[in-house]
């Protein structure tokens, strides 16, 4: 019996990483008005192919003008990080 590995866990050990992008867009029946899009996806960093390819897409497919485009990414699987503590305080 096969076990089911997660696509997603197989593009993280691949170096893929979860990259969240905000989309700021003109509305296409009223330029003067912003909206807001959020996409999530994995992407290679720092190439971001899917990030270029589904903004390609958004240019050529979809009719609000894109105003600004903000991409943050994180790295979900990573070794353990140690930290010095140079205080504790104990509450009974």
């Amino acid at each position: 019996m096969a076990a089911h590995v997660d696509r997603a866990f197989e593009l993280q050990l691949e170096g893929y990483r979860l990259a969240t992008m905000e989309i700021i867009y003109h509305l296409p029946d009223h330029p003067g008005v912003l909206q807001s899009f959020i996409w999530q996806h994995y992407d290679r960093v720092p190439e971001f192919p899917e990030t270029r390819r589904f903004l390609d897409f958004w240019t050529r497919n979809i009719e609000g003008k894109l105003h600004s485009v903000y991409l943050t990414h994180a790295e979900l699987i990573a070794p353990g990080r140690w930290h010095h503590v140079r205080h504790e305080f104990r509450i009974h």
